[in-house]
């Protein structure tokens, strides 16, 4: 199965992966990926000083989220090399990042084996000024967000489109909830009730009928005002109370640090007692 945003060229060298050469690790099979856009840089400078930072050699249980930023995080540990990664097991958020694990040749384990787990990184849909977080989009924020409480250390890796000063300034499609099927109606109706401008459930693009999350479960996109998303933690409260409800994706007071890749190759890090970085490029946190 494809990368997302990768393109495989099997027999040749992408120029980021230049630090994989210094340690090479013939047991494992690295993605090569090939950055083509600004976009991409940005988000391969964000997962790499994440990876650098917060992914250390004493770590053994590793939380890998989804998004399309997380490849680059699985690029930038299989450089860590062979030896260090041996010892380690890799606990997935859902298909895609199970498929990055595999296809990487890193051991993959599941949070009912280490409920405990030293670092997660994951992506996110946006990401305000005091780091909560809209997750969601690729409708698996409930492993998610597991994934998150279960770790000593929860960073999130994006581009600077997802940087925010407000939750639902850049992120429209609204906040995602996942629910019981039989149950969707009467959730929609409650989050009308609760101020959600429109909340629809989520349709697949490619298939006919709602998306069906990675527990079986329909997600609801609820946008809400941005008056309201400014106090994301009592929006988070009042919707996870609804009966139906399996989880929110409203991520609040989790995360430590989360790293933005610029357009110009600088990185922005914002940290969880405020403090606010801006790195030159090739600069580190």
């Amino acid at each position: 199965m494809p990368l997302p945003h990768s393109v495989y060229q099997p027999g040749q060298t992408s120029p980021s992966l230049d630090r994989v050469k210094q340690t090479p690790a013939p047991e494992l099979i690295p993605p090569v990926l090939v950055v083509t856009t600004e976009i991409e840089a940005s988000k391969q400078q964000a997962a790499w000083s994440a990876v650098d930072g917060h992914v250390l050699p004493h770590h053994t249980v590793i939380g890998i989220g989804s998004g399309s930023t997380v490849p680059y995080v699985v690029e930038r540990i299989v450089a860590q090399g062979a030896e260090v990664n041996r010892s380690r097991v890799f606990i997935p958020t859902g298909f895609q990042s199970k498929e990055l694990i595999v296809a990487a040749n890193l051991r993959l384990g599941d949070v009912d084996q280490y409920p405990i787990i030293d670092v997660t990184i994951d992506g996110a849909d946006e990401v305000d000024k005091d780091l909560n977080a809209i997750k969601g989009g690729g409708a698996c924020h409930l492993r998610e967000k597991v994934l998150a409480e279960a770790a000593n250390t929860f960073i999130i890796v994006a581009d600077y489109r997802k940087n925010s000063e407000y939750l639902g300034t850049n992120w429209k499609a609204g906040v995602p909830v996942e629910v019981a099927p039989f149950a969707y109606a009467k959730v929609l109706q409650n989050l009308v009730f609760m101020g959600s401008q429109k909340p629809t459930l989520r349709m697949g693009k490619a298939k006919a009928g709602p998306v069906v999350s990675d527990n079986g479960n329909f997600i609801i996109d609820a946008p809400f005002p941005t008056e309201d998303l400014k106090d994301p933690l009592k929006i988070l409260k009042l919707i996870k109370m609804l009966t139906g409800v399996v989880e929110v994706g409203l991520f609040c007071h989790m995360a430590q640090a989360a790293y933005f890749g610029n357009v110009d190759g600088s990185l922005t890090v914002r940290w969880a007692d405020g403090r606010l970085e801006q790195l030159a490029k090739g600069a580190k946190a």
